[in-house]
């Protein structure tokens, strides 16, 4: 059981060995990567985050059902891993699927999202911008090909369109998490590769707090690239 300062008390699982062989073949979780936790110990170090990300996940859930846009439990994916060769790998906290509803419109959305707890510094944090310019940048040879056949981005084997990047951020005060943001921002406008990445993808942090409170919807985004807050959709 784990009490929160501001919240009821919350009680967390994880899955024995048994229960992980179990569910390892669901046809949601083929592909993914295992990540057993096989001790208490284990488990309470991973647990304060993983909480966090689930509450990043409800704020937009709570965010589509209010506005009449489809996500769902199964449209958050966490702990995704990407492949970029030579044993590198991205991994992002979750993958977010959204589905915008306007009238008869639809627009489908995706992003990677980076729940950050003020646990590493500034800089550290902003260093994951790179892991994603060059999982960008990342050309994957077909499999089966020879000599000089022509390599393709390795990140459309998952996505028909690139995810937008958005880091929620949580943990400090809000001085220290503003000055995250500009430690992100900063990184976005002198790193040559994520300064090449933010002219193709969208790139925003916000508050944990205001997603909760306001909702990811609204004006609470601020654009890695410069500019006013925003909604998430509109970076």
């Amino acid at each position: 059981m784990l009490p929160g300062s501001d919240r009821s008390p919350t009680h967390a699982w994880y899955l024995t060995p048994d229960g992980a062989r179990l569910t390892r073949d669901l046809p949601v979780l083929r592909g993914r990567p295992p990540y057993p936790i096989t001790s208490t110990t284990a488990a309470s170090l991973k647990t304060a985050h993983t909480l966090t990300v689930v509450r990043a996940h409800l704020a937009f859930a709570a965010d589509a059902r209010r506005l009449g846009h489809e996500h769902g439990p199964w449209d958050w994916t966490p702990e995704v891993s990407h492949a970029m060769g030579d044993g590198e790998r991205v991994v992002a906290d979750a993958v977010l699927y959204y589905t915008v509803v306007r009238g008869e419109q639809r627009r489908k959305l995706r992003a990677f999202v980076e729940v950050d707890r003020a646990t590493m510094s500034g800089e550290r944090l902003a260093v994951k911008l790179i892991a994603y310019a060059r999982l960008h940048r990342y050309e994957a040879q077909p499999a089966g090909r020879r000599g000089r056949a022509a390599a393709e981005p390795g990140w459309m084997r998952w996505y028909p369109v690139f995810p937008r990047v958005l880091f929620v951020l949580t943990g400090a005060s809000r001085s220290r998490l503003e000055g995250r943001i500009s430690d992100l921002r900063a990184m976005a406008a002198q790193h040559p590769l994520v300064a090449a990445l933010a002219q193709e993808v969208a790139l925003g942090a916000a508050v944990l707090e205001d997603l909760e409170q306001h909702g990811p919807a609204q004006t609470v985004w601020t654009p890695l690239t410069g500019g006013t807050p925003r909604p998430w959709i509109d970076l």
